[in-house]
């Protein structure tokens, strides 16, 4: 539901309308119009995730890479362009970046704390350069209506404030891109948070491994003393000979070396159960719950026990359509409505599906299907394959050139 609220006349003397729902002013009154960080670690995230498990690395990697590689079209007033300042922009982003490394850091960023922020850097009245900023230094300013009326970003004890108000500017100098958070007005849910249980089983199970090799990678034992007529060992001599086994005979590189015993003591060797073994079958479905997360087939990460796919060709193609391309489509739909004012006329990006390798194949199918449909015409048939009908002109041209006249 939402109320309308006239404006004063714009250039042509017709007042305007602005449209804004109702629950504005309860997100104000929520917010007090106080500045909100990130409400979690980020710096954690990022370490304990993508710096320190390799799932978590692999899975973001592959899907940033995969996502940033897609090939992009212009669409505008119904005309696929293959040459715009868009394009030429998100080619040569900045000075620092490269295209893809750009979009790499954008699908970066959203995958590990759920938001990314762009920012539009403008020169001589034209917008010039893009740039991805980090967005645990990124906080959001609410306005009077409960909704971000600037960004403040802080490093090292320096803040600069990007008002989204500014009449100056074409577009608002931040763009904001979140994954849905159900219970934040601001901020997006990270996919490493759903995951944080399956991420903590994984990385303790990796530190079970690393302290069972420091410990000559075997299973614990047991020294015991057979009490003689003297008693019990004293607490001197209980400690030197812990300490003697600590120093001597833990770490790889005391494995294999021999015991030396003296009278009354005895090693006793401790096997692990059927149940303490059960680590590695945790470790495996946590692996296979973190990718889940991602949207990544376990099979692509060869995390063992998951048959899902029949072949790893199906598997690639379900991460294509069912991860990679709806991100880099809800992204670059973002990108399009944020930069279009500061152009002639208003655009959409597109993924150029006919170009993504992983997809040649249903492409195929769906050109031989629509190729022996008798009952559609050429127009019919192109649209049908996503491409723009021909004019009369240009359907005679290509039966011309056919030998057909």
């Amino acid at each position: 539901m939402s109320e309308a609220q006239t404006q004063p006349a714009a250039a042509g003397g017709k007042a305007l309308e602005a449209k804004q729902s109702l629950t504005g002013a309860l997100l104000a009154v929520h917010n007090v119009n106080r500045p909100r960080w990130t409400p979690r670690d980020y710096g954690a995230l990022a370490q304990q995730g993508y710096a320190r498990n390799p799932i978590v690395y692999r899975s973001i990697r592959m899907i940033s890479e995969a996502a940033a590689s897609v090939p992009i079209f212009c669409l505008q007033s119904g005309e696929r362009l293959s040459e715009h300042p868009i394009l030429s922009l998100l080619d040569h982003p900045n000075a620092r970046q490269a295209g893809a490394t750009f979009l790499e850091s954008l699908f970066g960023h959203l995958l590990v704390s759920g938001n990314a922020y762009l920012e539009a850097v403008y020169g001589a009245n034209s917008l010039r350069e893009l740039h991805c900023l980090r967005p645990d230094r990124m906080k959001v300013i609410p306005g009077l209506d409960g909704w971000p009326e600037a960004f403040q970003y802080t490093v090292g004890g320096k803040s600069v404030r990007f008002d989204q108000n500014d009449e100056t500017l074409p577009v608002p100098p931040i763009l904001h891109i979140t994954l849905f958070h159900p219970h934040d007005d601001h901020y997006g849910l990270s996919p490493l948070e759903a995951a944080q249980t399956s991420l903590d089983v994984h990385n303790a199970a990796a530190s079970w491994n690393k302290a069972l090799l420091d410990n000559s990678a075997r299973p614990s034992g047991a020294l015991v003393y057979a009490a003689s007529e003297a008693g019990n060992l004293s607490d001197e001599q209980f400690e030197r000979l812990k300490k003697e086994l600590e120093d001597g005979y833990q770490g790889a590189m005391n494995a294999g070396r021999p015991l030396l015993l003296e009278g009354g003591l005895d090693w006793k060797s401790m096997s692990m159960s059927p149940r303490d073994m059960d680590f590695i079958d945790a470790k495996n479905s946590a692996a296979r719950e973190i990718a889940l997360a991602f949207g990544v087939p376990p099979m692509l990460l060869g995390i063992p026990g998951d048959n899902t796919y029949a072949n790893y060709a199906e598997a690639n193609r379900a991460f294509w359509r069912q991860t990679v391309l709806p991100l880099a489509a809800r992204c670059l739909q973002s990108m399009a409505r944020w930069l279009s004012p500061a152009y002639d006329l208003p655009f959409e990006l597109k993924v150029d599906l006919d170009q993504v390798t992983a997809l040649a194949s249903e492409r195929e199918a769906l050109w031989q299907r629509v190729g022996n449909a008798s009952f559609l015409d050429e127009n019919e048939k192109r649209i049908a394959v996503g491409y723009s009908p021909r004019s009369d002109d240009q359907q005679v041209d290509a039966v011309t050139e056919k030998g057909g006249i």
